[in-house]
Formats: C-alpha cells, sequence, structure tokens
C-alpha cells in the first residue's frame, strides 16, 4: 500500500525513532554478522510493540520509511509482518507460524462467510498434510471461513490471533472461532475467503511441503487444486472458485489480493455473459486511471458492445510499488482479451475516486469519458441482491 509523507523525523515519537535507527543500520548492514546484530535488537523491539499494541509506532514508522528509505521500509515492514504470524511465544525451541488459506470465489448469490464443520475440517487436515504441509508439521485450524472484513484488523490483533492459534497447535488441535463479534461482510461478486491455520514444528525444521527435496510449489499447488478444493466444495455452495496456495499469512494474503483482480475480471465476463444472455465478445470494457493524489487503482466499466451504458465494473487496485505504467495496462488488456472481450476501450481521463453518494459502490468509466454509476438493465437487476453492483 502506498503511504503518505508524514512531519520530520524529529517530531516521531521516541519508539518509532529506534525502529527507524534498528531498520536503517539493518538496510545499510554489509555481513551477515552485521545483520544478525541488528535483527536481533529489531526483533526484540518489534515484538515489544506487538506485546504492548502500539500499533501507531509500528505504522508511523513504516509511515515515515516509505518516503525516507524503500530499503529500510522494506526491511521493517518483514521484520514486523514475519513477528506477527510467527506468534508471540516464549518456547524458543519451536517455530510458529500462522498460515492462510485462500479462496477466490464469485456467485451471483452471496459468498459464504461460514463455520466450517467438523467433516470438512477433518478433511481440510488430511489433505493440507499430505500436500501443503511438512512431514510431522503440527496443526491448528480455525474452524471458520473469514471474509476480508472479518481477518484481523492490524499486526497487534495478526499477533494475537497467531498466539491463540499457535497454542493451539502444540497440541495438534483446532479452534473455535466464537462467531458472535465477528463484522458483517461486504457483498460482492466476486471475493476472497480465507482458511486460516496456524502450524508448530521445532526450530529449523520445515514446514512446507516444497522445503522437503521431492516437492516443489507448483506440485503443491497442483495437489492442493485437486484435492483441497473437494473439501472446500461443500463451504461455497453456488459459487465458483479457486484455490491459492496455502502459505504464511501475510504473503498468501499478498498472492490472494493480486491473483483476485484478473479473477474478478473472468468472473464478471462469466456473469455478464450469462445474465446478459450475451457471449463475451458482445461486451465492451472501459478502462480508466483514478486517481487521488497519484493513480490508486484502474476501473473497468462494462458495456453491451456499440451501447453507452455502464452495466457493471471492476475495480483493479495498485499494489505495492505498483504504478500506471504500461505494464499494469497491459496484464488488464490481456485478461479481458483471454475472456473473450476485443472491444477495449483505454481513457486518458484523470477520473477522482467518486463512490456513489447513495450506496457507496464506486463509479465506472463510461464510453463518453465520464464516471458513472454501473446498473444492470431493470429485468435483470431485479433476479440481483440490490447491494450488489
Amino acid at each position: 500500500m502506498k503511504r503518505n509523507r508524514l512531519g520530520r523525523r524529529g517530531g516521531l515519537p521516541r519508539d518509532a525513532e529506534q525502529l527507524l535507527w534498528l531498520a536503517n543500520g539493518l538496510a545499510e548492514s554489509s555481513s551477515r554478522a552485521e545483520d544478525h546484530f541488528w535483527d536481533q535488537r529489531l526483533a526484540g523491539a518489534v515484538d515489544a510493540l506487538l506485546r504492548a499494541e502500539d500499533e501507531d509506532a509500528l505504522n508511523t514508522a513504516l509511515d515515515h520509511l516509505s518516503t525516507a528509505s524503500a530499503h529500510a521500509y522494506d526491511e521493517l515492514a518483514d521484520m514486523i509482518e514475519s513477528r506477527a504470524e510467527g506468534a508471540l511465544k516464549s518456547d524458543e525451541q519451536h517455530d510458529v507460524l500462522l498460515i492462510a488459506c485462500p479462496v477466490m470465489a464469485w456467485s451471483r448469490y452471496r459468498i459464504p462467510a461460514t463455520p466450517i464443520a467438523a467433516a470438512v475440517m477433518a478433511n481440510l487436515r488430511v489433505h493440507l498434510k499430505a500436500h501443503i504441509l511438512a512431514k510431522d508439521v503440527k496443526l491448528a485450524l480455525a474452524d471458520f471461513l473469514f471474509s476480508p472484513d472479518q481477518l484481523p484488523q492490524g499486526y497487534c490483533a495478526t499477533a494475537d490471533f497467531a498466539t491463540h492459534l499457535g497454542k493451539a497447535a502444540g497440541t495438534d488441535t483446532d479452534l473455535h472461532i466464537k462467531t458472535d463479534n465477528l463484522p458483517e461482510t461486504a457483498q460482492f461478486l466476486s471475493d476472497n475467503r480465507y482458511l486460516l491455520g496456524a502450524v508448530i514444528v521445532p526450530k529449523g525444521a520445515p514446514i512446507f511441503r516444497w522445503q522437503e527435496e521431492d516437492c516443489t510449489r507448483e506440485q503443491a499447488l497442483d495437489q492442493w487444486r485437486a484435492q483441497g478444493g473437494a473439501c472446500v466444495a461443500p463451504l461455497l455452495t453456488g459459487c465458483a472458485f479457486e484455490v491459492v496456495l496455502p502459505n504464511a499469512y501475510f504473503a498468501a494474503s499478498r498472492e490472494a489480493d493480486k491473483a483476485s483482480r484478473p479473477y474478478s475480471i473472468q468472473a464478471s465476463v462469466a456473469f455478464l455473459s450469462t445474465t446478459l444472455d450475451t457471449p463475451a465478445a458482445g461486451l465492451r470494457a472501459v478502462v480508466a486511471p483514478f486517481f487521488e493524489r497519484q493513480v490508486e487503482e484502474f476501473r473497468i466499466g462494462f458495456t453491451r458492445r456499440g451501447g453507452n451504458d455502464v452495466v457493471h465494473g471492476v475495480v483493479w487496485p495498485l499494489l505495492g510499488a505498483e504504478d500506471e505504467s504500461s505494464e499494469t495496462l497491459a496484464e488488464i488488456e490481456s485478461t479481458l482479451r483471454s475472456c473473450g472481450i476485443a472491444d477495449i476501450l483505454v481513457l486518458d481521463n484523470e477520473f477522482p475516486m467518486e463512490y456513489c453518494d447513495d450506496c457507496g459502490a464506486p463509479m465506472y468509466p463510461s464510453p463518453e469519458g465520464e464516471a458513472v454509476h454501473a446498473e444492470l438493465p431493470e429485468e435483470q437487476a431485479e433476479q440481483m441482491p440490490k447491494h450488489l453492483h
């Protein structure tokens, strides 16, 4: 995520200043021996802030480094993520890791975020241990399929969640999730869902199958698609879905965010083709950049070919260090063409980040160069949940 410039360094809190000094030291290190010095001290400082639930100090240091030093920013972000997903453990003889198993899904109905039955949990455990995790890894799964709105919010909450799951992993048992206080789930045509777990291994032992000599990531993903996908299917009735390689929590989440962008286009084209009884070749896509201080995302408005009414839209957010480069546009156009859409209009207009005042939906570019509300024809709209756009 791109971050805005903050004030001068002298105005930063003391804890944030300490993180800056340590992260810069690690970024400028010139040897493994020196790396070890900075690593240990930075890990200790981050752990102390996670235990104190001082989210502000962590984010303040990251915000400052995002404009001051890209290398130091990466070092600090990597450390914060690794300590948060590694759980706040006192046992130094084992490694604990929070993992995520993302699923990309789409449906014209509500995509479930739901408790997971015991039989489904048992199947998921079997196939995760067989195809994703290394031999003799102990595993705890949370018995709920989470929406993005229900994931731990922030590094401190992630560390706390990892700690609770890590304790369950120590006994190779699962964790029951109380659903009373989980947030409501925003509904979209396509969205991600997450199975969360924690693993524990002797310190330095392999965690994943691809750390063993007889397996690669590609082979693990192929097996998970074939076997794990069948386990997930009962949780996503009425949905088309595709699994993403399970991995460490933050890495898996980023990969799911990245993969969900082309997936949402594919889902939208399939949905429109069915709903409008129109082949993909009968659709047109209008692509334009949307700005705040800089380009934040591309939005794609879909019309019938030859028409100007935007019937649906997709947001393609820029992630990490991405910008409005030709590579991003080329990827969007390539995805649209692979879905069968040949009529693609790319606008140069600098659209502001506009949303509907009434329902909060994004506004999408029209062929006439305006940001408009996407509206299905009335007869099709009556068949859809009114909160979907």
